[in-house]
């Protein structure tokens, strides 16, 4: 048996030629014959739904057709006059950190700003015997009145709390979703219900939970959703296994793989950047860039938290993951529209251009204990939940290739780390030098130090800058780097809103564009695969690198090279904290 689920997916038009795009989509079936979304969404209660790009909902039923699916009202205890849909948001394996953390703080900030739907209901579901009360007050402690609109915070708050509701039970066990299910019927009554559910559960009970949810509590008229969290397998084998799995229950525009970084404000921005502003696309090519570097730096190590990451290592925590999306993101094409299967098209083209990872490109590395300033730092081997003897990398940098007519030859430096001396994520594009620069005397014999850089600051204190060379004042030549800057903190005073925010919007609303599509997934690991399987094959062993350093001395030979100008952080946060300070 698969979900049901009604295709709504958003679109700038809602003519024909565009519905007509989407014919080729997956029929989805229920025990009651197609799911007949637009029938119930075509009354004016309906409620109006945006997903993040600022398009409203074309009103489609499950076969991509616009037109209304008639359906007998009173076999689903409907009438006329409430007509209004309601969506149930189930967050699966509610008492964990990142439920508490993350999902529900995010849905709470998308109620707060009037982005959920006028009907929903939240449904928490874990192991845990927990009351209604108890899961309100717990997810309390992780709800903040952050948002721009403060004045009745507190009342939103606990108006949202109202709306959340517990049920607990085993993920294996289908009679435990059977009690899921007449709950949420008992919320829905009277309204065509939607289903989401968020998988916020370890990977290897993905398709016990799938399976009983699928037979026991999916939605029997509108649509049901999935949002899985990574990892989505180990390599290309598991991961192919995994969807395999899920598609016995799932269709794949149901399945939303969820990487996070892709909500980023500043990833959602490239392609903005790069589309919309004609002083960058015609830059946008080996011709005029040197290199890019992909960075992702965290100040902190593992610190009793390294049972699971011990198992998955950096590469395939950080790299496979996070740094590639946004590399694909970064060197696709111009897509045929900002329709989700067209941008997601482009990016599997990019992945698919990409050679797979050699063992000589890529440095590894795993912190070791350090003092500093009095302080002790541990090594990553002393975390009690490491073994003593671990290889897992903590470190890794590779130098990645895009084998085609815009990128032939230009590296792409991907680097992922802990325990190093700065948190932050970052894209730098360095172009190539200016041919027969009238001025290379006044920069002396490093050019390098004076090409221009386009730096995206994707965390924190979300930035964009350009570094430019210019004229210092007076009488003489004297020539000085500067930025031209973007500062979102000076510019906008808005909340930038959480990765997770946008994701769940887009998720409710069908929206496929920032989630990630099986042939993606395939394509990812097809790169990573062969070196993973080498590094653990011949046991290479990772660099150690001390606690709170810039990492193993490894990745900096790496950068000389490919050519990569090393990257001073230091002076860079000094420029960036005069900049904040005179704000």
């Amino acid at each position: 048996m698969v979900f049901s689920s009604a295709n709504s997916c958003c679109s700038s038009s809602f003519s024909t030629s565009s519905i007509k795009r989407q014919e080729g989509r997956l029929l989805r079936k229920t025990n009651v014959g197609l799911a007949p979304c637009a029938h119930f969404f075509a009354g004016p209660r309906a409620f109006p739904l945006k997903c993040s790009n600022g398009h409203l909902l074309p009103m489609e039923n499950a076969s991509g057709d616009s037109s209304p699916v008639e359906v007998p009202i009173k076999q689903y205890n409907l009438s006329p006059d409430q007509n209004m849909t309601t969506v149930s948001i189930t967050v699966v394996g509610a008492s964990g950190d990142l439920a508490k953390k993350k999902i529900f703080p995010a849905l709470f900030a998308l109620y707060y700003e009037d982005f959920l739907p006028e009907h929903f209901t939240v449904f928490g579901y874990a192991r845990s015997e927990l009351t209604n009360e108890e899961l309100r007050n717990m997810i309390s402690k992780t709800l903040t009145c952050r948002i721009d609109k403060r004045e009745n915070c507190s009342d939103k708050m606990e108006q949202f709390l109202q709306r959340c509701f517990y049920c607990s039970g085993q993920y294996d066990l289908e009679e435990d979703f059977k009690k899921l299910d007449e709950k949420l019927k008992q919320k829905e009554t009277g309204r065509f219900p939607n289903r989401l559910f968020y998988l916020s559960i370890p990977s290897n009970i993905f398709v016990d939970v799938v399976r009983c949810a699928s037979h026991c509590a999916s939605s029997p008229i509108g649509w049901t959703r999935v949002i899985v969290e990574k990892p989505f397998g180990r390599d290309s084998e598991s991961s192919r296994e995994l969807t395999a799995s899920l598609k016995q229950y799932l269709a794949e525009d149901q399945i939303f793989r969820i990487d996070h970084y892709l909500g980023k404000e500043l990833v959602e921005n490239l392609s903005v950047l790069r589309f919309s502003n004609l002083v960058f696309e015609p830059l946008w090519s080996r011709q005029y860039i040197r290199n890019v570097q992909l960075i992702f730096s965290e100040d902190f190590g593992t610190e009793g938290r390294g049972g699971y990451f011990d198992s998955y290592g950096i590469i395939r925590d950080i790299m496979q993951n996070h740094l590639l999306q946004i590399l694909a993101l970064f060197a696709m094409e111009t897509p045929v529209s900002l329709d989700a299967e067209d941008i997601r098209n482009e990016k599997v083209k990019v992945l698919r251009s990409m050679r797979a990872l050699e063992v000589d490109d890529v440095v590894i590395g795993q912190y070791k204990g350090h003092s500093k300033g009095g302080k002790s730092y541990p090594s990553y081997t002393d975390d009690p939940t490491v073994p003593s003897n671990s290889i897992t990398p903590t470190f890794a940098a590779a130098a990645m290739f895009i084998d085609n007519a815009r990128w032939d030859g230009v590296p792409f430096l991907v680097k992922a780390g802990k325990a190093l001396h700065y948190k932050g994520a970052e894209i730098r594009v360095q172009f190539r030098h200016v041919p027969g620069n009238l001025y290379r005397r006044n920069f002396g014999t490093d050019l390098d130090k004076n090409t221009n850089e386009l730096v995206i600051r994707v965390q924190p204190n979300e930035a964009i800058y350009l570094k430019i060379n210019n004229k210092v004042p007076g009488l003489g030549m004297r020539l000085d780097r500067s930025n031209l800057n973007l500062l979102y903190a000076a510019k906008y005073q808005s909340e930038i809103p959480d990765a997770y925010e946008r994701l769940l919007l887009d998720a409710i609303a069908g929206e496929r564009r920032l989630f990630i599509r099986s042939d993606e997934l395939d394509a990812a690991w097809a790169l990573f695969t062969p070196l993973l399987r080498e590094l653990e094959e011949k046991h290479i062993a990772p660099e150690l690198y001390p606690y709170g350093s810039r990492g193993p001395v490894g990745a900096h030979y790496l950068a000389a090279k490919h050519n990569v100008r090393k990257y001073t952080k230091a002076k860079n946060t000094l420029i960036l904290q005069k900049m904040e300070k005179n704000w």
